[in-house]
Parts: C-alpha cells; sequence; structure tokens
C-alpha cells in the first residue's frame, strides 16, 4: 500500500513556512525602511529639502540606500539561512 505524505510528516513545509515567515519580515522592513524615510524626510516643504548626490534626501534614503540595503540583507538571509529542498517525492525512485 502507498504512504500519502501529510504537511505533519514532510520536513519541506517546515522549511517553506520558516524561509516564507522570513521573506515576510524583509518585505515588512523593506515597507518600514521606506515608509520612515519617503514620509519622515519628506513631508516638509520642497524648499528645505537637503539633497545627496542630487537627489531629495527622502528619495535617496528610501528607493536609492533602501535598495542597496535590500538586496545586501536577502543575498545575506538566501545564503545563510536558506536550503535546497528537493521537489521529488521521498523515496520516490527516479
Amino acid at each position: 500500500m502507498e504512504e500519502h505524505h501529510t504537511h505533519d510528516n514532510d520536513s519541506r513545509y517546515k522549511v517553506a513556512n520558516r524561509e516564507a515567515l522570513i521573506g515576510l519580515g524583509l518585505v515588512v522592513f523593506n515597507f518600514v525602511w521606506w515608509f520612515a524615510f519617503a514620509y519622515g524626510l519628506g513631508g516638509k516643504d520642497p524648499s528645505d529639502y537637503l539633497y545627496v548626490f542630487g537627489l531629495p534626501a527622502w528619495f535617496f534614503y528610501s528607493c536609492v540606500l533602501g535598495f542597496i540595503v535590500m538586496a545586501v540583507l536577502v543575498t545575506i538571509v538566501v545564503n545563510k539561512w536558506f536550503v535546497t529542498v528537493s521537489f521529488e517525492e521521498e523515496g520516490e525512485d527516479t
């Protein structure tokens, strides 16, 4: 009789859930970073803006630096905590 795997005894689901939660955490961090700089620095009169490399500081920190920070964070997280998971059924002959 063939044994069917359930979510309870398949470790791939635990790995996928953990990695999904890490991904959601990164998304929330990215949104908070972007929102804080975009509206924190950009919520004043444009004549009072500070500029970084010719860009308004709010845009530079929220969009340019935010992108760089997220690219580095995602790279570190994927290399350190994400694992390769086989999509083949356990015990399946290939």
